[in-house]
């Protein structure tokens, strides 16, 4: 969190993949099924929240427009998929006692 506003999440670090990919953010929205609106202002969030910005973009027009990830940007996918990875692994004797609580699918009764 960055004052009210929550700077980086597993949504925010989807978006910023898909910029790095699509080279747009409109584009990245389309690949992940956001709107145009909700992808920009979650980009103007993290670039609000960060002491740098994460994305640097263009204005469209006739040549188009174009967004990419500053060098912050991509060591912030970086480090949030390193930090995913281990409360994956430093959680997962917790996460097997609980699946061997959960009751079987219905399909497989």
């Amino acid at each position: 969190m960055a004052g009210n506003s929550i700077a980086l999440g597993p949504g925010k670090v989807d978006l910023l993949e898909a910029i790095q990919r699509k080279g747009s953010i409109s584009q990245a929205a389309k690949e992940i099924n956001l709107s145009y609106k909700r992808a920009w202002d979650m980009v103007d969030t993290m670039n609000h929240c960060f002491k740098e910005l994460l994305v640097a973009s263009s204005t469209g027009g006739k040549g188009g427009g174009g967004a990419q990830l500053t060098s912050l940007g991509n060591r912030m996918i970086i480090l949030y998929r390193a930090m995913e990875s281990t409360a994956q692994t430093s959680t997962q004797s917790e996460w097997e006692t609980i699946k061997r609580c959960l009751k079987p699918p219905p399909d497989s009764l």
